[in-house]
């Protein structure tokens, strides 16, 4: 008999647990086993080389967050089952579970108007049904409906997805260790500790708020350090052109080299209706993974399309596009300037050349006043939005939403 009590060893947190069968079970679906597969900060690696972990260990250390947040909440009074507290663990464990490879770049490509969260709640049915037994109700009900925030203690939603979430703890605790970015680190012990629940919604206790002003400070700074690094997005926006440029290909009818499960997703528009726990759609996204990706990139360094060939040798030579911050966007002349230089400098043809260059705006706020606030919680049982309660956070600078406009463009 398989003993499901395991311990794993997780190099930011330690030594953690599986608590029981049915998360140990749902850790071995093949679902959940493709995360490893995936790189948690995408393209990130080129510029923090450290920056190689997955997402499964993201999930893992989030799910281990979650346990500590529901033993501090039950220290203070507060009711959580054992139905609950499994429900929540398997909610967070599966809260990305439908990030493609490379994070959002298929969202942008070879599928037609389907998010990762989407298909997130889709895996998540079909584990259920895969793991329900015979006459009885599904094991992941209750968690989804926790993720779909259509289970009565909202309190326990706000806890995979909020602005305080031990979603965010994690990523920022492991994003910084592997990348070496210590401005990111956060006390995620000491702000589990600081949580409590006032009418069904998550409180932070007034000593922990200077935990949270650190906390906020540190998502900042990884946004625009290492989520929005130039050559990060760079790299990204390489990416896409070049998946583009092969989904183009293929509605040609061109032959292009791809694994069957990416080929599924170049030679036919896929949209979100193809998309149910038992469709062969999502089977052939579950298939999807990094390697699927780089594998084709790097067989289409030497196919017969001038376009597709260097924009896949530069990207495996780490030849990105190079990034110019600009003052304002492009005008119509501006645009039409460049593709006009790529067409005569590559000798490719104006549509062609459109492939070379791509404006982007990168933007990130560190917090919004119309989502779930963060809450503090005084002595006298009165709450406060962190954005007013702060001595030290400016509340227009923690609302504004600052942008960075950038031309990324093949290097000639």
């Amino acid at each position: 008999m398989t003993n499901k009590r395991k311990i794993i060893n997780d190099p930011v947190f330690g030594f953690l647990s599986i608590p029981n069968e049915l998360i140990y079970d749902v850790l071995q679906h093949p679902y959940v086993q493709r995360l490893g597969r995936i790189r948690q900060l995408g393209l990130s690696c080129l510029v923090y080389p450290g920056a190689m972990h997955s997402r499964f260990s993201h999930s893992i250390g989030a799910m281990h967050l979650m346990q500590e947040a529901i033993h501090s909440l039950r220290t203070k009074g507060v009711k959580i089952t054992d139905s609950e507290a499994t429900s929540a663990m398997i909610a967070i464990l599966l809260h990305d579970i439908g990030h493609g490879p490379f994070s959002h770049v298929l969202e942008h490509t070879i599928v037609d108007g389907v998010t990762h969260e989407d298909i997130s709640l889709i895996m998540m049915e079909r584990i259920n049904q895969d793991l329900r037994q015979e006459g009885e109700a599904g094991p992941l009900d209750e968690a989804i409906a926790i993720f779909k925030n259509e289970y009565p203690k909202h309190f326990l939603h706000q806890l995979i997805s909020s602005q305080l979430d031990v979603d965010r703890m994690d990523y920022l605790c492991r994003d910084s260790f592997f990348t070496g970015v210590q401005e990111g680190r956060v006390a995620s012990e000491r702000l589990i500790k600081m949580l409590d629940v006032r009418d069904d919604k998550l409180v932070v206790q007034q000593k922990g708020i200077y935990s949270v002003e650190k906390f906020l400070v540190a998502r900042r700074l990884m946004y625009w350090q290492v989520y929005l690094h130039k050559t990060s997005v760079a790299a990204e926006q390489h990416l896409i052109k070049i998946l583009s440029r092969a989904k183009q290909l293929a509605k040609q009818g061109k032959e292009l080299f791809c694994s069957p499960s990416l080929r599924f997703f170049l030679y036919q528009t896929v949209t979100m209706e193809m998309f149910s726990p038992t469709s062969v759609a999502l089977d052939q996204y579950a298939l999807l993974d990094d390697t699927d990706v780089l594998s084709a990139i790097k067989a289409w360094i030497s196919n017969e399309d001038k376009v597709l060939s260097t924009l896949s040798s530069t990207f495996v030579n780490r030849q990105l596009f190079r990034g110019e911050l600009l003052e304002q966007p492009l005008t119509d002349v501006q645009k039409d300037a460049l593709s006009k230089k790529y067409a005569q400098a590559l000798g490719i043809t104006y549509e062609e050349a459109q492939y070379c260059w791509v404006e982007h705006v990168s933007t990130s706020n560190t917090y919004s006043e119309k989502a779930d606030s963060i809450d503090i919680l005084y002595g006298d049982d009165t709450v406060r939005d962190i954005a007013q309660a702060s001595e030290i956070l400016d509340l227009n600078a923690l609302t504004r939403k600052p942008q960075k406009i950038y031309l990324f463009s093949y290097r000639l």
